[in-house]
């Protein structure tokens, strides 16, 4: 098992990590009845998306001897009404670029394209990553 959760009531969850204890609580978005003060479900599943691009980066990287440390990305949702779902993510990733050749960027990028959480979202959602090598 991965991890527990647990309807706490109001709109919230408590999520427990089984492996490491570490705790994630979600809200319900203000447009749906909720508080707003936590993750939304479907926050998650943006960030998700932006932890496996940078994580399956930086497995890659670690082997081209690459540091990729404070790479910030910046994530947006925009969701759709009929039915109620995410419609498209915007992923932009502000990545260092500390002497990384063109071809180890591209060969990165396209890591970060296929990774495991990307494969695994519908096809009908749509998805715009954009790299900044700064």
């Amino acid at each position: 098992m991965t991890a527990t959760v647990v309807y706490k009531g109001n709109l919230r969850c408590e999520c427990t990590h089984l492996q490491s204890g570490s705790i994630l609580e979600t809200d319900a978005p203000t447009d749906n009845k909720g508080k707003g003060e936590r993750f939304s479900p479907t926050d998650t599943v943006c960030v998700a998306l932006a932890t496996c691009i940078i994580t399956t980066m930086g497995i890659r990287a670690a082997d081209m001897k690459v540091d990729l440390t404070n790479t910030k990305i910046d994530v947006n949702k925009h969701m759709l009404s009929e039915p109620r779902r995410i419609g498209k993510i915007e992923v932009a990733l502000h990545l260092p670029n500390t002497g990384i050749s063109d071809q180890d960027k591209r060969t990165l990028q396209l890591i970060g394209d296929n990774c495991p959480v990307f494969k695994s979202l519908h096809p009908d959602l749509i998805v715009q990553t954009t790299y900044h090598w700064q």
